[in-house]
């Protein structure tokens, strides 16, 4: 359930905004394409969306404001890159949006799902690295948008993107009504 602050932005219970969907991507690679173009497509038809580089100011704490973003989400787009495995923040966030039984939405940007893995460094223990591949398995098993950012079409990607998050949307109000 949530409410609205002045500005008539939702907010959750908890005193946090609320969001529809949380968009999870590797900033190096994805912050001035797709993930920023989905998120303003997506708030143009009033989708609430979590970006980090949109919802985050200096001074939040990062886990608290991206662990409740997921909390609060119905849908999950991961947006997969050639370095999203390098961050310890994506995965971190895939595998809570998975372990959240949030429906997660790929899209495969500039690299196959066969080459997502979390590489054991020492860096981490391994049931986190576990924790992780586990998560990707379960992305790499769900059907994603696959996109080569050289040769396709931004704006494509982007609006199928877009129309499979929204009836992903009124797929899970359609189920929250059926089952009151």
């Amino acid at each position: 359930m949530s409410r609205r602050n002045n500005n008539g932005n939702a907010i959750a219970d908890n005193g946090r905004k609320y969001c529809d969907v949380f968009i999870n991507h590797r900033g190096i690679d994805t912050n001035r394409g797709v993930a920023s173009l989905l998120y303003d497509h997506l708030e143009r038809f009033r989708v609430r969306c979590f970006l980090d580089n949109k919802n985050m100011k200096p001074g939040d704490k990062l886990f608290d404001k991206i662990d409740g973003a997921i909390k609060d989400c119905k849908v999950g787009v991961a947006v997969f890159s050639p370095r999203y495995c390098d961050s310890y923040f994506c995965l971190h966030e895939l595998a809570l949006i998975t372990e959240s039984k949030k429906k997660v939405i790929p899209i495969f940007c500039d690299v196959k799902p066969s080459q997502l893995r979390a590489v054991d460094d020492g860096a981490l223990p391994p049931a986190q690295i576990e924790r992780f591949n586990s998560a990707l398995e379960e992305a790499k098993l769900t059907v994603g948008l696959a996109f080569n950012s050289h040769q396709g079409n931004w704006a494509d990607v982007v609006t199928n993107a877009g129309n499979i998050v929204m009836e992903s949307l009124m797929e899970i109000e359609e189920e929250k009504h059926k089952r009151k």
